[in-house]
C-alpha cells in the first residue's frame, strides 16, 4: 500500500473513533506507541526510518500538522547528500529527488543596486564550497522520505497537529495530544467538532521544525538551554520561478552579500539556484538581529530582484510560488541540551543547523538519525521508557555532527559583533587557514528580540511600490503560497497582554509586526472614533514564526491551529 492510502485509512480511523462515542468524550482516546515522531520533517523521517532499519519491532508513528508530507517545508535548498548517503545507500537506484547536481558556484558582493563584483573561490569559506551538492525540492525530497518510511510500516498521520504535551505523573514526557478539530472563534463545539487524540510513546521526538510550539515549552520546562547562548535567527523569504530557457544554467549556485541589507547595517543575504525544469530559486535571508524596526525583509527581498544579476534570470519568467520560513542558526553555542525524560529535541527543533554552510537539512537528518539509534539501544537495553536519554551525548559528541557545529560555533559572533565585511574576514581566516578549530569561544549573548531600536531613531526607509512583474505585494504573495485556515477557530497568534502593541510597540517601534511578518498578518488599523487598534489576519499567517521570534516584548506567542491549516506549497 503507498504512503497516500496508508494516511487516508489512519485519518478516517481517527474521526470514526471520535464519532463512536457521539461527540460526548470525557477522557481522550489514545494509542500507544514505541516512539512517536512530531514533525515530518527531514529529522522526524530520516528519525522514523532509521529506527526501523535497526529493529523493524519498534512501533513508530510521525505526526505532521500539513496538510500533506512536504506541505509545511520550505528551504533553499542545496542539498548535502551525507546523511542520506548513510540512510538510504542506494537512493538513487530508489529514485530519490536529487536531480541537479551543482555545476557552478558564484558568490556575488552587492555593492549598490546596480552594481556587484563576484568574489574569487579563494576568498570563500572552504564549507562555504557546493561541489558534490544537488539543488533540490526539500518538500519532495521528503514526500519520497515519507514513501520509505511507509514501505517499513511506519505510520505517518499528516493533517494532525500536535497541541500539547502529555506528561507522566513524574514530570517525564508520555507523549503528545493532537488538537481538537471543529472548535469555533468563541470556544464553542462546531458540528463537525472531532476531539484529538493521545499519542502515548515510550519516548517522543520533537521534530517540529525552528522554533518549534511544543520545543518551545520543552527547553524551558526542563531548562534545557541554561547556561546556553541566546538562540539566533533570520527569516528567509523565497519564490520559485520558471524562466525561458535560454536565460537558464542548469546547476548554477549563486549567493550574494551587500546590498540592500547592508544600508540599514542589516546581516543576511542573498540565494538563487538553477533547479531543473527551467526553474530557479530565488530569496533573501534576513537576519532576525536587525535594529531598524523599519525594516520590512519582505521589501527587502523584492528590491533585491530588481539588482540586474538578479533580474537577468527572472525578466520574461513567471512566479510560480512563495513562501517564507524563520531559520535557527545560532549553532552548537546556542544548541540546548537535546534530551529530557522520555523523549528529544532534533533538527532545527534544537538547532542543527551548519551557519557556515548555510545548510541545515544533511544536520537534522544526522540529529534524527543519532536520536533513532540511542533509543534503539536503550530499548534493547531494558526498555527504560521514560528515562533520560543521556547516552545521547556521546554519540552525538563522538559523530561528524558535532564536529561540523563545533568549527562553525564562532560564526553567530564574528558576523554579529563586526561589520560585515571585517566579520567575513574573520570566519574566512577561521574556517580556511585554522579549520575551524581556532582555541577560543565567541559567546554571542544578545537575543535576537532584544536588538530593535526605537523607531525615532533610526532612519525610515521608503520602499518601492511593487510592480507586479519583477515584484509583488503581499496580499497576492500569500496567495501564491496556497495558505488558508479554517476561518472559524480559535486565533493560533496569541497576545500575552492585548494591549501592549498600541499602547507601547506602535509609540517606541511603530509596531513592528506590520513590517517583519512577510504574510501580512498584523496591521494597524484607525476606528471610526480615530484611535487605533492592532489587528491579527490569522488566516494569511505562513507558520514562518517570525512574530514569536523579534516581537521585541516577546508579547507574540504561536500555538498551532487546527490540523491542515497554513501553506500547502508544493515543492519548496
Amino acid at each position: 500500500m503507498n504512503c497516500y492510502a496508508r494516511i487516508t485509512v489512519s485519518k478516517t480511523f481517527f474521526e470514526a473513533t471520535s464519532e463512536q462515542i457521539g461527540g460526548r468524550v470525557l477522557e481522550r482516546e489514545s494509542m500507544e506507541y514505541d516512539v512517536v515522531i512530531v514533525g515530518a520533517g527531514p529529522s522526524g523521517l530520516s528519525s522514523a526510518i532509521r529506527l526501523k532499519q535497526l529493529n523493524p519491532q519498534i512501533s513508530v508513528c510521525v505526526v505532521e500538522k500539513g496538510s500533506e508530507v512536504g506541505a509545511h517545508i520550505l528551504s533553499g535548498a542545496v542539498f548535502e547528500p551525507r546523511a542520506l548517503n548513510e540512510l538510504i545507500p542506494d537512493w538513487a537506484e530508489r529514485g530519490a529527488p536529487l536531480n541537479t547536481k551543482v555545476t557552478k558556484d558564484n558568490f556575488l558582493f552587492y555593492t549598490s543596486k546596480k552594481r556587484s563584483f563576484k568574489l574569487p573561490n579563494f576568498f570563500i569559506p572552504k564549507p562555504t564550497h557546493n561541489n558534490g551538492n544537488y539543488i533540490v525540492s526539500m518538500g519532495n525530497l521528503c514526500r519520497w522520505l515519507a514513501e520509505q518510511a511507509e514501505m517499513l510500516e511506519v505510520d505517518i498521520y499528516p493533517g494532525f497537529a500536535a497541541s500539547e504535551i502529555v506528561y507522566h505523573a513524574d514530570g517525564s514526557v508520555k507523549g503528545i495530544a493532537t488538537g481538537d478539530m471543529g472548535i469555533g472563534h468563541d470556544g464553542s463545539q462546531k458540528a463537525s467538532y472531532a476531539q484529538g487524540m493521545e499519542l502515548h510513546a515510550k519516548y517522543t521526538l520533537f521534530a517540529e521544525g525552528c522554533r518549534g510550539h511544543l520545543g518551545k515549552q520543552l527547553i524551558s520546562k526542563f531548562g534545557l538551554a541554561d547556561g546556553k547562548d541566546p538562540q539566533h535567527y533570520g527569516i528567509g523569504i523565497k519564490e520559485i520561478w520558471s524562466i525561458p530557457p535560454e536565460q537558464h544554467e542548469e546547476g548554477l549556485v549563486v549567493h550574494g552579500l551587500g546590498w540592500p541589507l547592508q544600508e540599514s547595517g542589516t546581516g543576511g543575504g542573498a540565494f538563487l539556484y538553477h533547479a531543473e525544469n527551467c526553474q530557479v530559486y530565488i530569496g533573501l535571508i534576513t537576519d532576525l538581529n536587525y535594529s531598524n524596526p523599519h525594516l520590512s525583509p519582505f521589501e527587502e527581498f523584492q528590491r533585491w530582484k530588481h539588482h540586474p544579476d538578479t533580474i537577468k534570470y527572472l525578466k520574461n519568467g513567471t512566479r510560480l510560488t512563495y513562501g517564507a520560513r524563520a531559520i535557527i542558526k545560532g549553532g552548537l553555542n546556542s544548541l540546548p541540551k537535546m534530551h529530557f525524560p522520555g523523549g528529544m529535541l532534533i533538527g532545527c527543533d534544537a538547532g542543527t543547523l551548519n551557519s557556515v554552510k548555510i545548510k541545515g537539512n544533511h544536520t537534522a537528518m544526522k540529529s534524527g538519525m543519532l536520536a533513532a539509534e540511542t533509543i534503539a539501544q536503550e530499548l534493547e537495553s531494558g526498555d527504560r521508557a521514560s528515562s533520560d536519554l543521556n547516552s545521547f551525548e556521546q554519540n552525538f559528541e563522538s559523530s561528524w555532527l558535532y564536529d561540523e557545529l563545533y568549527r562553525s560555533r564562532n560564526f553567530s559572533g564574528w558576523m554579529h559583533k563586526f561589520p560585515l565585511l571585517i566579520g567575513s574576514a574573520f570566519v574566512w581566516i577561521e574556517q580556511n587557514i585554522f579549520g575551524g578549530k581556532l582555541p577560543f569561544t565567541l559567546r554571542d549573548s544578545i537575543p535576537d528580540h532584544a536588538t530593535m531600536m526605537s523607531s525615532t531613531e533610526c532612519k525610515k526607509i521608503e520602499y518601492p511600490k511593487p510592480d507586479n512583474v519583477i515584484s509583488f505585494d503581499k496580499a497576492s504573495s500569500v496567495f501564491m503560497s496556497n495558505t488558508n485556515h479554517e476561518e472559524d477557530q480559535p486565533c493560533h497568534l496569541t497576545l500575552k497582554d492585548p494591549s501592549l502593541p498600541i499602547e507601547y510597540n506602535l509609540h517606541q517601534f511603530d509596531e513592528p509586526a506590520q513590517r517583519y511578518c512577510p504574510a501580512g498578518v498584523y496591521e494597524i488599523v484607525q476606528k471610526d472614533d480615530g484611535s487605533n487598534s492592532f489587528q491579527i489576519n490569522a488566516q494569511n499567517c505562513v507558520h514562518c514564526k517570525t512574530c514569536d521570534i523579534k516581537e521585541p516584548s516577546q508579547n507574540i506567542n504561536w500555538i498551532v491551529p487546527e490540523g491542515s491549516g497554513g501553506p500547502n506549497y508544493p515543492n519548496m
